[in-house]
């Protein structure tokens, strides 16, 4: 029997080192890079453990929450809300937070991720109802910028921050969704008839001032050309009026001089015989003199006789 007690106790007792060994090692504490550990003594809040190796007393202190200091998302979940003009949106969203005070974040809120997910949804809802349908597609940016500032205002007490928010999807009913779209799709004609009509009118204005070009270039081209047909006429009139004059002057000038007379009957005699050969090769009938062998008395007839010196 004696045996059995010191057996037992011998058990008790190794049991008891174990768990103090255990509780020993547990008391060491390696906290990660960004993480916070929140330490409490004998149920109260001790301190807030940072980055490095750290021990504690065993059966006295321990850690009572393990804060995660980097970004975090959380989803909202969708949710049913209704716009200004009574439409009913299916919403949901986005938001990019993070602790900057662990012991708030342990202390101040049960559970900050779920209390900032709340206070998302209830944000959103208010602010798209004072939005109309139409309004709440352009004003993004608003619903986010609303429920950031909300969610700050909150944070400081819950020891967190909120960086960003975004609205991800926002869903109004299939009636309203398939009158839209009829609505995008009539508007879309109506720009495609508006550029094609525009085009058609781009069209007849640029073949038009085609037409009018042409015209103008070929109406100058005739008018270039009559200007040079003309000056060309003119040019050429006075090239033979000044070849007639020189002519003239020559001929006024050599029967001026001795023999230049009777040299012009003679050439005169010469076309007149000419014309006379050519009149006979034709079927012309022509009076002839009675006696062609007596020159001077035929040139004399018509005065081209050659007058004695």
């Amino acid at each position: 029997m004696q045996d059995f007690f010191s057996i037992f106790n011998l058990v008790v007792w190794g049991f008891l080192f174990l768990i103090l060994i255990y509780k020993f090692f547990r008391s060491i504490c390696l906290v990660p890079t960004r993480k916070a550990y929140i330490v409490e003594r004998l149920g109260q809040y001790h301190r807030t453990l940072g980055p490095g190796f750290h021990a504690l007393i065993p059966f006295v202190d321990k850690v009572a929450f393990v804060r995660d200091l980097k970004e975090h998302t959380i989803d909202v979940p969708p949710q049913n809300c209704f716009t200004k003009d009574e439409v009913q949106v299916v919403v949901d969203g986005v938001a990019y937070i993070s602790v900057i005070d662990p012991v708030k974040a342990s202390y101040g809120v049960t559970d900050y991720q779920f209390a900032a997910t709340q206070l998302a949804q209830t944000t959103t809802r208010s602010v798209i109802g004072t939005l109309e349908l139409d309004r709440t597609f352009e004003e993004r940016d608003l619903i986010s910028s609303k429920v950031v500032r909300d969610l700050a205002e909150a944070g400081e007490s819950w020891g967190i921050t909120v960086h960003r928010y975004e609205v991800k999807n926002l869903t109004p009913p299939p009636t309203v969704r398939d009158a839209m779209e009829k609505q995008v799709n009539a508007e879309r004609e109506r720009r495609a008839i508006l550029a094609k009509s525009e085009g058609d009118r781009q069209s007849r204005i640029n073949m038009s001032e085609g037409k009018k070009a042409e015209m103008i270039n070929q109406s100058e081209g005739q008018m270039q050309r009559s200007i040079n047909e003309a000056e060309g006429q003119a040019q050429e009139i006075l090239s033979i009026a000044q070849a007639v004059s020189d002519s003239i002057q020559k001929i006024g000038a050599v029967a001026v001089g001795q023999g230049g007379e009777d040299a012009i009957r003679l050439q005169l005699a010469e076309k007149y015989l000419g014309k006379l050969k050519s009149l006979a090769k034709q079927d012309t009938r022509v009076i002839l003199p009675t006696d062609l062998t007596n020159l001077d008395k035929l040139l004399a007839s018509l005065d081209l006789a050659p007058r004695p010196q």
